[in-house]
């Protein structure tokens, strides 16, 4: 894990090169909440066809743009995936950047039950009157989760009031730390700010060398607008919102960066609060032996038991 740009993929797909050629088969599943949507490889990274031929990849573009993505969906697939893994003697690596969702699947996490149809209701009132409203609204139906809630944050507030509608409250609760699977190791890349913010400005000038805006535009042609979850993703908005004449194409490309940088800082917001991350140095030129070091001595640990 670690903030968008620090190399989390690449680093994945050495380590499991390095722990395959040692016989000790490891295979990677991905995380993250964009790169199961099929098409949206230039925006979210998606690892290279070359990279999963080598390696054993799960969860990458499964979905088409229009299906929504949810934590639920996710800690679902990703559980059956690092069991399939167990069962054949495998190593699950992990890889992601979205939070949230690596935590709902490697910790106890009991997340409360969705329905599409409340969902789309509550959204429809969102878009017609505003998240101010909507925020009124979760006041009056549960003051506690209200005020854990910005008003300013329309898709938190439609899910509290989604979770509400189907079981009486909303509680926002928080993983005990409690690790799912024994063992788990959790490693993250860190570099400085300044590096961060190069390497993010230096993603989005290649995302648009390689074609970035022309793959929004064939995504629009398969429902990419009418996607809740997929439409959302940074990049592709901001193109979206170019591409409907609400600012100019350096624009976009311009808030694409401003917006990664700051989901970076997000993303490290929620690492901070947990202390049993193991940090390791992004630009260490030792990176990958330090890392395929630890697995293994997690994997005999796991043997121990």
């Amino acid at each position: 894990m670690g903030p968008t740009a620090s190399g989390k993929s690449r680093l994945a797909v050495r380590v499991c090169r390095r722990l395959n050629a040692d016989e000790h088969p490891a295979e990677i599943i991905n995380t993250d909440s964009m790169v199961v949507y099929r098409g949206m490889d230039i925006g979210t990274a998606t690892p290279t066809l070359c990279e999963q031929r080598t390696v054993v990849h799960h969860l990458v573009s499964i979905l088409d743009v229009t299906e929504p993505s949810s934590v639920v969906l996710m800690q679902t697939l990703a559980r059956d995936a690092v069991e399939d893994c167990l069962s054949r003697g495998a190593i699950p690596i992990l890889v992601g950047g979205s939070a949230l969702y690596t935590k709902a699947i490697i910790e106890e996490m009991s997340i409360p039950p969705t329905d599409s149809e409340v969902r789309a209701r509550w959204q429809e009132r969102l878009d017609a009157e505003g998240s101010q409203a909507l925020h009124d609204e979760l006041a009056r139906r549960d003051p506690k989760a209200a005020k854990l809630i910005l008003p300013g944050n329309g898709r938190r507030i439609v899910r509290a009031l989604e979770v509400i509608d189907l079981t009486g409250s909303f509680t926002a609760t928080i993983p005990d730390g409690t690790f799912h699977w024994p063992h788990t190791v959790q490693i993250g890349l860190k570099l400085p700010r300044e590096d961060i913010d190069r390497r993010i400005a230096d993603r989005v000038d290649q995302m648009w060398a390689d074609g970035f805006v022309d793959e929004v535009r064939s995504l629009v042609d398969v429902g990419l607008r009418e996607g809740l979850t997929a439409s959302r993703a940074l990049g592709y908005r901001q193109v979206l919102e170019y591409l409907d004449g609400d600012y100019d194409e350096d624009e976009a490309r311009r808030r694409t960066v401003i917006g990664t940088r700051r989901f970076a800082r997000k993303q490290l917001m929620w690492y901070r609060r947990d202390d049993r991350i193991e940090w390791f140095n992004a630009l260490a030129p030792n990176l990958d032996d330090q890392v395929v070091t630890r697995v293994l001595t997690s994997l005999s640990l796991d043997e121990e038991d």
